[in-house]
């Protein structure tokens, strides 16, 4: 009953080291043993490894054997075969340990035909075990195998876990990186922009190029899907734009141009939808157009959304990108966000939605870091989030 209940602590822990602890320490106290040990095969060395130890006072944890030449555990590790010497000094295997020792049992740990290790029993006393108890120290060991193997798989996808969740980090202070770049100081004009991932990172982004001559290249755009393939044609289609924004003076061809090299290099079923626009400073007008994105609202005294048509989301299919141009007066507002805003859902399943957008920016002093709060209260409690970005352009 000792055994078994230290088979049932055995595979409760998932941490390797514990697990090993537990093992020579339950058994230890289940039989009073004199020593035990779990001894596992580094793959890469084909070595004996010494990974659990109670009551040896010679071998420390680390301590390596050759598989094979040393004593017991290591006749044992290369047969894959139990061997029990009821008197130590009699095994011509056996190698002395402690003094005291006079019997001892070594148990290979075998899962899926391998050998993984081998448990080594000590005892004061000679010929110390029946045959029942070692035919219960070959079922322990099985349970012992198993919850090495549960450990080790849980070791390797928590590292993996750290890795990627490392990697995503990494990711994300990239893209915050190229977000937190200084917005141009334009005269007449100021930028509020606010990026907000539903994840570690985002598909969704908006860049400023400078075009010279006071002109100003303004881009939105949110990528399908979520995540770190979302962040990684998020990376590749912003850095795609900016050369393309200076070759091009529309940013309606701007556009055909970057569809025709998404539509090559993006992979089936991935696509942006994207506002790019041109502002001139110096005459106050922007010329925009659309690939597939949600309307622009115009704020001026009142608040409605841009009548514009649009080409298909980049990276689908061939298309053409209309435009439309318009002047922004001192006080005139135009604000860009992305579908993380207005599909934003509440606990009730109803989405944030275009009038409480509209709403929003009806109050006086309406900018964006309140919408992007607004938008967060009104989706507490549910699980459905997406990224939000918006970017508002006062004429002043």
């Amino acid at each position: 009953m000792k055994l078994q209940r230290a088979a049932q602590l055995i595979s409760s822990t998932l941490d390797l080291d514990s697990l090993l602890d537990r093992v020579v320490n339950d058994i230890a106290a289940s039989i009073g043993c004199s020593e035990v040990s779990v001894w596992l095969r580094d793959q890469q060395t084909d070595e004996m490894v010494l990974h659990g130890v109670r009551g040896c006072t010679i071998y420390k944890k680390g301590a390596r054997l050759q598989i094979g030449c040393h004593g017991m555990v290591g006749h044992v590790a290369a047969s894959g075969k139990m061997r029990y010497a009821p008197e130590v000094a009699l095994d011509p295997y056996y190698i002395a340990c402690e003094p005291d020792t006079q019997s001892e049992a070594a148990i290979p740990l075998i899962l899926a035909g391998e050998v993984i290790g081998v448990l080594a029993i000590d005892h004061k006393q000679p010929h110390a075990f029946s045959k029942d108890q070692l035919q219960v120290f070959t079922a322990l060991a099985g349970h012992i195998a198993v919850a090495i193997e549960n450990a080790r798989r849980f070791k390797d996808e928590r590292q993996q876990r750290k890795e990627i969740q490392n990697d995503a980090e990494e990711a994300r202070a990239v893209q915050q990186a190229l977000f937190l770049k200084a917005i141009p100081l334009v005269p007449q004009f100021a930028f509020e922009t606010a990026w907000h991932p539903a994840r570690v990172v985002a598909g969704d982004w908006f860049d400023f190029i400078d075009l010279g001559e006071e002109r100003y290249g303004i881009a939105l755009a949110d990528v399908s899907g979520k995540g770190m393939a979302a962040a990684l044609l998020m990376s590749a289609s912003r850095a795609i734009l900016r050369p393309l924004a200076k070759l091009e003076v529309s940013p309606g061809q701007t556009l055909v141009r970057l569809n025709q090299v998404l539509c090559d290099d993006f992979p089936s079923g991935k696509f942006v939808t994207m506002i790019y626009a041109v502002l001139d400073a110096r005459s106050r007008e922007i010329t925009l157009a659309s690939a597939g994105h949600l309307l622009p609202l115009l704020i001026n005294g009142k608040c409605s959304f841009l009548e514009m048509e649009t080409g298909l989301p980049l990276g689908l299919g061939a298309s053409s990108y209309p435009e439309i141009t318009i002047k922004l007066n001192p006080g005139t507002k135009l604000l860009f966000y992305t579908d993380g805003i207005t599909e934003a859902m509440n606990r009730h399943e109803e989405e944030y939605g275009s009038a409480r957008l509209l709403d929003h920016f009806l109050q006086p002093e309406a900018c964006i870091e309140g919408l992007i709060r607004e938008v967060q209260s009104f989706g507490l409690g549910s699980d459905q989030t997406d990224d939000a970005t918006a970017l508002l352009i006062r004429s002043r």
